[in-house]
């Protein structure tokens, strides 16, 4: 039978890595000292400054993405201040890349100077929730945007992003209150009306960010349970007969592709979501109602 939270394993965080077995006993003996369990890559607990946390697979592959990141844009960076243009096929489709999110995403959402201003975090976050999804195609390694607390933390950066310009910009006070959209109505009504629709937008700002990590959450998270799901119907025909494991096997492979294909779509497509909605709710800070 199909062990449905067995797969979940696959998509969850965890504190160690699974790999083969066969790779597992080609790992440093120090690596593999004191498991029990072959194939299982155990992470240590960090002890610094009298703190104590327990390293996880999503912490370690975060770090990765943030890596990726230096190596990418460091060396562009340098190339553009020393030589100029990039040349070469990788470095002109990622000049691309960025050239598309500052003219179609940030500069159309947020608009004016404050645009360019802001372009430099809305890069950030679009290639790091890139990578983070790119990652989870890696075998054995995992999407930390799959996790909760990922895209929580995505979020929260943004909503802290959104409130504090906005605050900068209308000032304390202004911002709140520029959140109640002019209504030509008498004085009476208005005063009735206005704290009412004070509280459904405040309301409303807190439900947008929390959507913008649902969203990811729930996209990357499903299409990674549904690769599991497929791959695991071959372990679950193994003790059937020959002939019928090696149909499963075989459509089961073909899903698997088709998935993964799918997902690289989707990887995509959600980091340029994630980017796009946090340009939108920051020029939505900077032009009130």
């Amino acid at each position: 039978m199909l062990n449905i939270g067995e797969l979940a394993n696959h998509v969850k965080d965890d504190v160690a890595f699974h790999v083969p077995q066969i790779v597992w006993y080609w790992l440093p003996e120090a690596w593999r000292a004191g498991e029990t369990h072959p194939g299982r890559i155990p992470l240590p607990r960090i002890e610094m400054l009298g703190f104590s946390f327990q390293l996880t697979k999503f912490m370690v592959l975060e770090v990765v993405a943030g890596l990726i990141m230096l190596l990418i844009f460091v060396p562009l960076a340098w190339r553009l201040r020393r030589i100029g243009p990039p040349r070469g096929r990788f470095w002109n489709a990622l000049e691309i890349l960025l050239l598309f999110i500052r003219d179609e995403i940030v500069r159309p959402a947020i608009g004016g100077k404050e645009a360019d201003r802001f372009l430099p975090f809305v890069w950030n976050l679009f290639f790091f929730v890139l990578i983070c999804n790119l990652l989870g195609l890696v075998p054995w390694a995992g999407s930390p945007t799959g996790a909760f607390a990922v895209t929580v933390a995505l979020a929260t950066l943004t909503f802290a992003t959104v409130v504090l310009t906005g605050i900068s910009v209308h000032g304390l006070g202004g911002y709140w209150l520029a959140l109640v959209p002019h209504m030509d109505v008498p004085l009476a009504i208005k005063v009735f009306l206005f704290p009412l629709i004070l509280v459904l937008e405040v309301w409303g700002l807190f439900i947008r960010h929390a959507v913008l990590a649902v969203r990811l959450l729930a996209n990357i998270f499903a299409g990674h349970f549904v690769l599991a799901v497929i791959v695991g119907f071959i372990a679950a025909a193994a003790p059937a007969n020959l002939f019928l494991w090696g149909g499963v096997t075989v459509f089961s492979i073909l899903g698997a592709v088709a998935v993964s294909l799918l997902e690289l779509l989707v990887a995509f497509l959600q980091a340029y979501v994630f980017a796009t909605l946090s340009s939108i709710f920051i020029g939505m800070a900077i032009h009130a109602h």
